[in-house]
């Protein structure tokens, strides 16, 4: 049987060879657009979880569910900021 999230937050994400194609492509800095975005996507969406319901029946997996959510969090937040104003 497939371990899911349902499981707990430690279950890694499930990818794409194409998620790994473009992470690393963004990794070594010759990613095109599309490769960007999907990477981010997964980033955001599956990696890090952000968008999901992150509290568990067990105090450690809410926390580390939290954690990952937290990653994605800090890159939207980036993705939002008016880099115009500075920092």
């Amino acid at each position: 049987m497939k371990k899911t999230r349902a499981a707990g937050p430690h279950i890694p994400a499930e990818y794409e060879l194409a998620d790994v194609v473009s992470v690393q492509a963004c990794v070594e800095g010759r990613a095109d657009e599309i490769q960007q975005r999907r990477a981010m996507d997964w980033i955001i969406n599956q990696a890090s979880g952000m968008y999901e319901f992150q509290f568990y029946p067990s105090d450690r997996d809410t926390a580390f569910a939290l954690g990952r959510g937290f990653v994605g969090q800090q890159i939207v937040k980036l993705t939002k900021l008016n880099a115009s104003r500075g920092i």
